[in-house]
């Protein structure tokens, strides 16, 4: 059977999306998915969506992610607002959405290219700069350097992924960051179930975001973020540490639409 794919990136995070709204896609095939993102033998991409049914009728679709590495994951900010651009070239939504990932139920918003999802809320009280870990959707751990350019992320993250710290909740992802201005922080981001770094990270770059004003690095409440995809900007609402209406913005784009076999 030929299934139809598309795929999508949001400032280089890049995604296989599929319609599965009619279930075309068998979602326990984890060696296809793995094997459909190998950048040599398959598409290429740090994942693969599908675009399925929701279970409640006032929502426009479901998100089903997995990681490269074929496992469902948490949620994917850019995968999010890529699903978003990709339901309105379905014609499934006009310029307004809500849906359901595996985090809870989101909205967004786009604006010819430029896709804001909302994220869920997020309470940072308390953190500081030597134990900077956040969940944003997905759990990241935040570390700041004078020199971003100079680290080598796979090495370095692939170590705080897999230490003993993070072994409970099945490893973390691992942001390194600059300051650049006031309100501009340089990110690169290691993702775990991609084992490497990636372009950028849309969860990464929010919990960046939301750390960064927590612990006094700016006032600033909405944050720009330079990943090496691209520009991603955060907004927020802070109440003493509890972090809500919060706002991922950014650029997506459709690469190529195919077929695959399976």
């Amino acid at each position: 059977m030929n299934i139809p794919f598309y795929k999508f990136h949001g400032t280089g995070n890049d995604f296989i999306m599929v319609d599965n709204r009619n279930d075309v896609f068998s979602k326990n095939n984890t060696k296809l998915v793995h094997d459909l993102c190998h950048r040599r033998f398959g598409i290429g991409a740090d994942g693969l969506i599908l675009l399925e049914n929701s279970e409640i009728s006032s929502e426009d679709f479901k998100m089903v992610y997995y990681n490269s590495d074929g496992n469902q994951s948490s949620m994917c900010g850019n995968g999010g607002r890529c699903l978003v651009a990709f339901a309105k070239l379905l014609g499934i939504i006009n310029d307004k959405a809500t849906f359901t990932a595996i985090d809870g139920l989101h909205e967004a918003t786009i604006d010819g290219n430029i896709v804001s999802l909302k994220m869920q809320d997020v309470l940072a009280k308390g953190i500081n700069e030597e134990e900077l870990f956040l969940d944003t959707g997905s759990p990241h751990h935040i570390l700041f350097s004078e020199e971003v350019g100079d680290i080598n992320v796979k090495r370095d993250g692939a170590a705080i992924r897999y230490s003993e710290k993070y072994e409970s909740c099945g490893g973390t992802n691992v942001n390194f960051v600059q300051q650049t201005e006031l309100d501009t922080f340089l990110v690169r981001t290691y993702e775990r179930g991609v084992e490497d770094e990636t372009y950028s990270c849309g969860t990464g770059v929010t919990a960046v975001a939301l750390a960064v004003n927590a612990i006094g690095k700016t006032v600033a409440n909405t944050i720009n973020l330079e990943t090496p995809g691209g520009k991603l900007q955060v907004s927020f609402e802070n109440n003493d540490g509890a972090y809500h209406n919060i706002w991922l913005t950014g650029p997506t784009a459709k690469v190529f639409k195919g077929e695959f076999e399976c």
